[in-house]
């Protein structure tokens, strides 16, 4: 029988491991979630307890486990146009304007999950330029970074069942933007995915190669960093920026007092910020 508990110390100890290692703070009483990431793991990796799974993590030698449960810990629900406010703002204010100015537009989606957040991007730049032909000639190039690889294969295939494409997704939207593939799934079309690519990034990392963005999606992740954490990743978007670019977080987060390279703007609903000259 598998032992699926969790010592207080082990518990410390792996909780200490995971902010070395992707920034994401657990906070006291999380043995439960824990558990039910990790539990699967546990018959993949051959191993009889948690205990011995998150010891083995911790070992510089067992990078294959260690990446399979950073993966785990870190992969979070998400749906299309969540909390659609976001992105009616990008097709009635943000492309509009820079739409007066520039040729092309780079956008960064900083956590694309399973790929809906970058996808709902693409959409809502088609539909702007279906609206506005003319509009960027050079151009809506979206970039979707995660720290999970397993993520990252899920979104390069850009195939979702039924239950995944009825988060958040109109029967219009669905429609129009994806079709039917021989496994029973639903794929978005290429028009939507051709304009995105994706790579493996740690926020806690340089962001230098990626070069400069226009706008930069962090939506609901913040949220699991510390407040030195926080404050850097925050300093390094900035960096990321063109001047007078855009910072989109969660509806339930905020730069607080970490807003010194940004200028905050309420939106009707929502809030975003844009960068300081």
């Amino acid at each position: 029988m598998q032992n699926k508990q969790l010592q207080e110390s082990e518990y410390r100890q792996f909780r200490d491991f995971l902010e070395q290692q992707c920034g994401i703070v657990l906070g006291d009483n999380k043995q439960y979630l824990v558990k039910s990431r990790l539990t699967p793991l546990m018959q993949r990796f051959s191993h009889g307890s948690l205990s011995e799974l998150v010891a083995k993590t911790m070992s510089p030698f067992e990078r294959q486990l260690r990446s399979a449960v950073i993966d785990a810990m870190t992969t979070n629900e998400t749906l299309w146009f969540r909390d659609n406010y976001p992105y009616e703002l990008l097709k009635n204010q943000l492309l509009p304007e820079l739409e007066k100015t520039c040729r092309s537009v780079k956008i960064w989606s900083a956590a694309s999950s399973s790929g809906q957040e970058p996808y709902s991007i693409s959409m809502t730049a088609l539909e702007f330029q279906q609206s506005r032909p003319n509009a960027f000639p050079g151009g809506v190039n979206i970039l979707g970074t995660d720290i999970s690889n397993t993520m990252l294969e899920h979104c390069a295939r850009a195939e979702y069942d039924g239950l995944a494409l009825a988060r958040g997704l109109s029967p219009e939207r669905r429609t129009r933007f994806f079709e039917d593939t021989s496994n029973g799934m639903m794929r978005v079309k290429d028009n939507v995915r051709k304009r995105v690519t994706f790579r493996h990034l740690n926020l806690l990392d340089s962001y230098t190669l990626l070069g400069k963005f226009d706008i930069i999606f962090c939506r609901n992740v913040l949220i699991y960093f510390s407040p030195e954490v926080k404050a850097k990743i925050i300093k390094q978007f900035a960096q990321s920026l063109n001047s007078k670019g855009y910072l989109i977080l969660g509806a339930s987060e905020s730069l607080s007092t970490m807003n010194e390279d940004f200028d905050m703007l309420r939106c009707n609903p929502g809030i975003i910020y844009r960068k300081k000259s």
